[in-house]
């Protein structure tokens, strides 16, 4: 089975207006719900490409009500822990010339749920599928990705971790399956600026020196690169498409990565279909469609 964390998931509010100004009434001309979160949109996508999974995390209030309504929908199954006090997220998303966000607190999270998550955590078993992404709200210890893999380890669970520096820096020694930082985020784990291929694949191998299996790096326009547990180097150009949406592109990359994979254990195919995932995202005002991955697979070169 697949689990998927999203320690605090959202509804986004994704609102489009022409000429937002400031101060003044504005309406909205298209206007959108999604269930947020970096876990949940990874389980939606394998939903997407037939693969179940189960999403983990914390909801509260309505809205939290919605949220395990809505993944239902999606087509994949939760086993969320209800939170007493506060609500889940709201994120209000505005599109206009600019791009603004407003994104909610979410609720309060004790030590006894986040012990209740541990529990559940327990009954992942040899083969079981772990990905672990996104933040990690402020009333939760800063080092709960490093906890739960130190829990896990031995035990034969495959890890993805999608995170950014210190998050993902922290779980290295315990030999995370896949990790996914971007190029940007790659140089700044280390301070400095990689200018090119060449620097990206050093410091990639870094990464696996410091526990890494898998190193899957994108760099937005210029495709993405990932560096294997043999030695391999495999690059993939992007996809040909009007990008209209980078929200859940990078999870889209990851699930689809984690589908190919799974398919037939082949990395090079892994990687394809995880750009093809992450394009369709990108040219969609949602996640991608398995049409639309499909269609996009097969013009990869």
């Amino acid at each position: 089975m697949i689990y998927t964390i999203t320690f605090n998931p959202a509804l986004d509010y994704v609102v489009h207006v022409n000429n937002f100004t400031p101060g003044a009434v504005n309406r909205t001309v298209k206007e959108n719900i999604f269930y947020g979160g970096k876990g949940i949109n990874v389980s939606a996508m394998l939903a997407n490409l037939g693969y179940p999974s189960t999403a983990l995390g914390f909801i509260a209030g309505f809205t939290g009500d919605e949220i395990e309504r809505g993944v239902k929908n999606l087509g994949f199954s939760s086993d969320f822990i209800r939170i007493k006090e506060g609500m889940s997220r709201i994120n209000v998303k505005l599109k206009s010339n600019e791009e603004s966000e407003i994104n909610g607190m979410g609720p309060a999270i004790t030590p006894k749920d986040v012990s209740i998550l541990f529990e559940k955590l327990e009954n992942l078993k040899k083969g079981d599928v772990l990905v672990l992404s996104g933040s990690i709200p402020s009333v939760i210890d800063s080092r709960i990705y490093e906890t739960i893999l130190a829990r896990l380890e031995g035990r034969g669970i495959l890890s993805l971790v999608d995170a950014e520096k210190d998050l993902l820096l922290n779980v290295l020694k315990y030999h995370p399956f896949l990790i996914k930082p971007n190029n940007y985020e790659l140089g700044d784990m280390f301070g400095v600026t990689l200018k090119d291929e060449s620097e990206i694949i050093e410091y990639a191998g870094r990464l696996q020196k410091m526990g890494a299996r898998n190193v899957l790096v994108s760099m937005a326009g210029d495709g993405a690169l990932l560096v294997t547990e043999n030695g391999q180097v495999h690059r993939q150009g992007v996809a040909d498409g009007i990008v209209k949406n980078s929200v859940g592109a990078g999870d889209s990359m990851v699930a689809g990565f984690l589908a190919g994979y799974l398919e037939n254990g082949n990395y090079a195919h892994a990687l394809r279909l995880g750009t093809a995932a992450g394009g369709a995202t990108a040219f969609s005002d949602g996640l991608g469609t398995r049409e639309d991955i499909l269609k996009l697979y097969k013009t990869l070169q």
